[in-house]
């Protein structure tokens, strides 16, 4: 009977504890939200709304006034104090750390007792005709001092003397031209060369390698004044005295020409000044149009094509050396300027990450200007600076990003992208395991027409919704969203129906992350009508007309513009570091490799004898570009099926999203180029500022049919396509399931 009962009770027990269970899983279940992530998403979406709202025009406005009141070149006292300010301000508006990283690099500045300038002389050496030795200061600016004369960064020092050989725009296919068809050598000769088409360093490249003493540049009306425009102040065209300074280096990412590959602190071990990477071994020097017109007025030797001709009232004939009446004179450079090992600092902000504090959102541009930099850099660093105090006020309402976002003032930029590239290189090995995206904030303006993007495949999507959210800034488009202005401005009808994106060539801060690490990247800003606008770059660029005024009183007024490029750059870090899943969309990288082994396939075809002759294919990279394509739709259908509530699932595909792009590094490096090692993304070797897609293969097409050893070039474009093959089929098996 007591075993009987106590059986009873056992059971009794079992029942109770099993339905106790079975109602604690019930409500469990019954709890589980069915879409775990709803709710975030939604907090997300509010916070990005703030954000953008938060992004105020005056503010951009008074951030624009105060930066651009001095000059502050590269290495100055007035940019450090510009540091010291966006340090400060930066913790006032909430950023969890501040810091300032200083670098010791090469730059370089004209001889204050000695300046540079450009003369003609007569038989008996006397200088009959000498260049401005500075431009003239606008109205406001008088008493201003540091101002620096226009001058070529790096150029050689010397006092070369010889006739004058004009050469178009200095590219390779002027100087081929010049020396093939038109049978001019310019040996030891000086060449004068227009701005524009190209980066500066590439003209001067191209004249030494053709044997030149000397360069000469200048900015032609023809390239740097719109049509209709007045001069400024009365307009926003550059004034026959303005004259555009830069550097002239050739550092394929080098970053310091001293330390190249390696962050120039100071233990670091250096190169010879004269072994530096880079450096021009002739001298440089820019002029304006009014000067120009005096070196080219009596030229000599052949008239050239008519796309050689500017819209000077001059004939451009080509040389070498002045008419008959003149042919006694030449002309000489007297280049002073010194280079030296300088102390700049970049400005290091951050927001530590909530969830995921070990992955990296970047958003940087420079501060470092040639003078005041109304637009290049400050009218971005107005832009970054109202994105940190927009991103403080979200802090004070209690949010905080799920992965950490550093903000970063860049110095340097102007003389090779140098603050950049050498915290780039110090934090490579950090940066190669957490970073998710780097967003560059350049010049955030260079036109009145429409916004700009240039980004890789993967941020397109991204993009493309933001843009969504953000209201057009121009007059008679409210209720427009800034994708519908972009879209009806900037169709990409050759493609797709949508608004053009471009790839990213270089010429900017985002270089070190993109090209040599590997770090999805993107770039926004608003620009000109290229259909219509022909003039090169923006008319001012790099001169002392570079005010606060041309932009309050030109470019954008009410400061609407500048907003909307704000919550583009700000938008896109918001959403890289607060979104569970990354923003990232294989598919659309994908279909622009699809596209773009199309087009290198086609350039390759304009040689079908050859091809035919030196066996080239490019089966093997279509075939590797479809691979990629199944690929990335196995894992975008695997994404859709993600159990977003467990943070490990989540983690690894989001991992593949990030080192995405890290696939298509080369650690070898393109050719020549150690630095550049991305497959699919670089600069041009013949202009840097020209992004290219698959550059190996480019490259080695680039003039072929011009090539002294046809066979070994043909052979150099097929080892191209192997590489090319090889790494798209490499970055295919990073999407595919880890086990």
């Amino acid at each position: 009977m007591r075993k009987e009962s106590r059986l009873i009770r056992w059971i009794k027990w079992t029942v109770i504890v099993t339905g106790l269970l079975l109602l604690g899983f019930i409500i469990g279940w019954a709890a589980k939200p069915t879409h775990p992530n709803t709710s975030n998403k939604s907090t997300s979406r509010k916070y990005l709304k703030d954000l953008l709202e938060g992004m105020k025009p005056d503010q951009i406005r008074q951030h624009l006034r105060k930066f651009t009141r001095l000059p502050h070149l590269a290495g100055t006292e007035q940019n450090l104090r510009y540091a010291e300010q966006i340090r400060k301000e930066w913790l006032e508006f909430g950023l969890d750390t501040v810091e300032m990283v200083p670098y010791d690099v090469l730059l370089s500045y004209p001889n204050k007792s000695q300046p540079n300038y450009i003369s003609i002389v007569d038989e008996f050496g006397s200088e009959v005709f000498n260049t401005s030795l500075a431009e003239p200061v606008p109205e406001g600016y008088e008493d201003v001092s540091n101002i620096v004369p226009p001058y070529s960064a790096f150029s050689a020092k010397g006092q070369p003397e010889g006739d004058l050989v004009y050469v178009n725009y200095g590219r390779t296919e002027d100087f081929f031209q010049l020396q093939k068809e038109m049978n001019i050598s310019v040996t030891g000769k000086i060449v004068i060369v227009r701005y524009g088409k190209i980066f500066r360093g590439n003209k001067v490249k191209n004249a030494m390698l053709a044997g030149a003493k000397g360069i000469i540049m200048f900015s032609d009306p023809a390239d740097y004044c719109a049509a209709g425009v007045q001069s400024y102040p009365d307009g926003w065209n550059l004034p026959g005295g303005g004259a555009q300074r830069g550097n002239v280096l050739n550092l394929n990412g080098a970053g310091d020409p001293l330390t190249p590959g390696y962050p120039a602190k100071e233990y670091t071990h250096r190169l010879s000044p004269e072994d530096g990477v880079g450096l021009p071994k002739i001298p440089v020097h820019p002029i304006g149009y009014h000067d120009a017109f005096h070196l080219l007025k009596n030229m000599g030797g052949q008239i050239p094509p008519n796309n050689w001709k500017g819209t000077l009232d001059v004939s451009y004939r080509i040389g070498p050396g002045f008419t008959d009446d003149f042919k006694s004179r030449k002309v000489r450079m007297s280049i002073h300027t010194n280079n030296q090992i300088t102390r700049i600092y970049n400005v290091i902000g951050r927001i530590r990450g909530a969830l995921e504090p070990d992955r990296y959102v970047i958003l940087g541009g420079h501060r470092d200007a040639w003078v005041f930099g109304g637009i290049d850099p400050m009218s971005g660093a107005a832009v970054v600076h109202e994105a940190v105090r927009s991103f403080g006020l979200l802090l004070s309402k209690g949010w905080r990003p799920r992965r950490t976002l550093i903000f970063a003032s860049w110095d340097a930029e102007e003389f090779g992208l140098q603050g950049s590239t050498e915290w780039a290189e110090d934090n490579a090995k950090l940066l190669q395991e957490r970073a998710v995206a780097y967003v560059n904030a350049d010049s955030a303006i260079e036109g009145m027409y429409t916004l700009r993007v240039d980004c890789t495949p993967s941020l397109h999507t991204l993009v493309y919704d933001l843009t969504k959210q953000i209201a057009s800034p121009e007059e008679g488009e409210e209720g427009v969203s800034l994708y519908e202005s972009w879209h009806k401005r900037d169709n990409w009808t050759d493609d797709r129906d949508a608004p053009r994106i471009s790839k990213l060539g270089s010429g900017s801060d985002f270089e070190a992350y993109f090209i040599r690490l590997g770090i999805a990247a993107a770039r926004a800003r608003y620009t000109k009508n290229k259909k219509t606008e022909r003039y090169s770059s923006y008319p001012v660029y790099h001169s002392v007309y570079e005010t606060f005024e041309i932009v309050e009183r030109f470019y954008d007024p009410t400061f609407k513009r500048l907003r909307a490029v704000a919550q583009v750059r700000g938008g896109l870090v918001f959403q890289l570091a607060d979104a569970q899943l990354l923003p990232l969309d294989v598919n659309q990288y994908a279909d622009s490799l699809v596209k773009y082994a199309q087009s290198i396939a086609q350039l390759a075809q304009r040689h079908p004898e050859e091809m035919k002759m030196y066996e080239v294919s490019f089966d093997s990279l279509f075939s590797a570009a479809e691979n990629f394509s199944v690929a990335a739709k196995d894992f975008h259908e695997r994404l859709q099926t993600l159990n977003r509530a467990d943070p490990l699932q989540v983690r690894v595909m989001n991992d593949q999203l990030m080192y995405l792009e890290r696939a298509f590094i080369d650690p070898l490096g393109l050719p020549g180029r150690p630095f550049y090692r991305h497959v699919i993304f670089a600069p041009s070797s013949h202009n840097k500022y020209a992004g290219v897609s698959f550059p190996g293969i480019y490259d080695a097409l680039f003039d072929i049919k011009n090539s002294a050893d046809p066979e070994k070039a043909w052979d150099q474009v097929k080892h191209q396509i192997s590489i090319a093959a090889f790494t798209v089929h490499a970055a295919a098996m990073t999407l595919t399931p880890p086990a």
